[in-house]
């Protein structure tokens, strides 16, 4: 064969082998994408639906209690969310991303699905509250593994160029849950109303039997995937050593990494608070504080939720080029100035003015949201990844991002001041700050390398 000849048969192959990766790689961010949509969505249709679950599971002559009930129940699910994190990751980084992300999808799309079967209050009494908080923990304790091993799955197979864009894609597929769950609500909201027989009935429940489907399909196509490139290359050469995988991920990465673990936590608070506060709290807070209309609300949520979708991946994109850190310390700071000024704004009742606020609030929040699933991919060695990541960023969503909503009912109950959940937002923008000072740029490193 001649030179040329072999030259061509090389190339070929080459792209060949660059077209099996790119078919890999978007398959893994299907699969992602779906995974954290199914879990988005679910968290949506609760949180939009609020009103309705309340009427359904906490029947009260006192609707502030009613929906304290109801974000209580929102926020007890969280519990389970640090242990999960310590169950997925550690099965992640000892058995391999695949295998986790393949059983967890099924448990939390499971006990989504059979949320929407529960008897009502009227039905069964008190046992209809109990089981709705039951199937929340256990939702809770399967999606806990779901954020941080998408973008873990994601990262580990993305060129390191381009791996602020991939990751953007986790963030992005929650976004579009919210969206879709926006999109619902508004349509049964506007064409049969909040309070009608139908929608207490059977409307609320139809998105969580809808993650019965989308679960199954999301569990195929991780059945059907390699490992992470990175993760098999370490367990090749730990191999090659004679050696095993870490036994006790747990216990190296607190007995290794534990400053890069509280840095990282620190960088989710702001996420944790900002995205239910922004994304979830605020149409809840001009319904249920200011009294503005809830159709109107609906349209402004999602009308921010689709710009958020474009802000997402041109944040992801720009943390490429920028680096992860000078991203996520200007989010902190701009929530940090402009969230007190921005609850104001929201009293004036002026569509268009709550309109610009939520989507500055949103490009705000975008900046970090964008940025952070790159970035703690980055901060962690493979071997610890998983856990670093799910560890980190649960444990802040556990205690700061579902009880944010609470919290932020419960400040304005007891101070009677409607802008008392700026001053907390502000508090953990700060706390964030403090964080990514203190942190380390990887921006583009091989994460094989970190």
């Amino acid at each position: 064969m001649s030179a040329s000849a072999t030259i061509a048969t090389a190339n070929r192959a080459s792209v060949s082998e660059q077209s099996e990766e790119q078919k890999m790689v978007k398959k893994v961010a299907v699969s992602s994408f779906l995974g954290n949509f199914i879990e988005w969505f679910d968290y949506a249709s609760y949180s939009y639906f609020a009103t309705t679950i309340a009427l359904v599971f906490f029947p009260s002559g006192n609707h502030m209690v009613a929906m304290l009930q109801t974000f209580g129940v929102f926020a007890l699910s969280f519990v389970l969310r640090p242990i999960g994190a310590l169950f997925w990751g550690n099965f992640g980084d000892k058995k391999g991303r695949k295998g986790a992300l393949a059983i967890s999808i099924m448990f939390m799309s499971g006990a989504s699905f059979l949320i929407g079967c529960l008897p009502s209050y009227a039905a069964i009494g008190i046992f209809a509250p109990a089981l709705l908080l039951l199937l929340r923990m256990v939702q809770g304790f399967s999606a806990s593994g779901e954020y941080a091993g998408a973008a873990t799955f994601i990262a580990e197979y993305s060129p390191k160029n381009h791996r602020g864009f991939y990751c953007s894609m986790v963030p992005a597929s929650t976004a579009v849950g919210l969206l879709v769950g926006s999109l619902f609500a508004t349509w049964m909201f506007n064409t049969f109303g909040a309070t009608s027989d139908f929608v207490v009935d059977w409307g609320w429940r139809i998105p969580f039997w809808l993650a019965g489907p989308l679960g199954y399909i999301t569990h195929y196509i991780r059945e059907h995937l390699e490992d992470s490139p990175v993760y098999e290359k370490m367990q090749a050469e730990l191999a090659e050593k004679g050696m095993k995988s870490e036994d006790k991920p747990i216990r190296t990465l607190f007995k290794k990494h534990f400053r890069v673990l509280a840095i990282s936590f620190g960088a989710c608070v702001l996420n944790a608070v900002g995205f239910y506060a922004v994304l979830t709290y605020l149409p809840n807070y001009l319904e249920a504080t200011l009294n503005y209309d809830p159709g109107q609300a609906s349209i402004i949520t999602t009308i921010v939720l689709v710009v958020y979708i474009g802000f997402i991946f041109l944040s992801g994109r720009i943390s490429d080029k920028f680096g992860r850190k000078k991203m996520l310390i200007t989010a902190a700071a701009g929530f940090v100035v402009f969230t007190i000024p921005a609850f104001w704004l929201l009293n004036t009742l002026d569509f268009f003015t709550i309109l610009v606020v939520e989507l500055v609030m949103c490009l705000m929040l975008t900046i970090n949201d964008g940025t952070l699933s790159s970035y703690l991919c980055e901060t962690f060695p493979t071997d610890v990844r998983y856990s670093g990541f799910a560890l980190s960023f649960n444990l802040a969503n556990a205690i700061f991002g579902g009880s944010a909503s609470y919290i932020s009912f419960a400040l304005i109950n007891v101070t009677g001041d409607p802008i008392a959940p700026a001053y907390y937002m502000v508090f953990i923008a700060v706390l964030a700050l403090g964080a990514m000072i203190a942190s380390h740029e990887h921006t583009g490193k091989d994460l094989s390398e970190v």
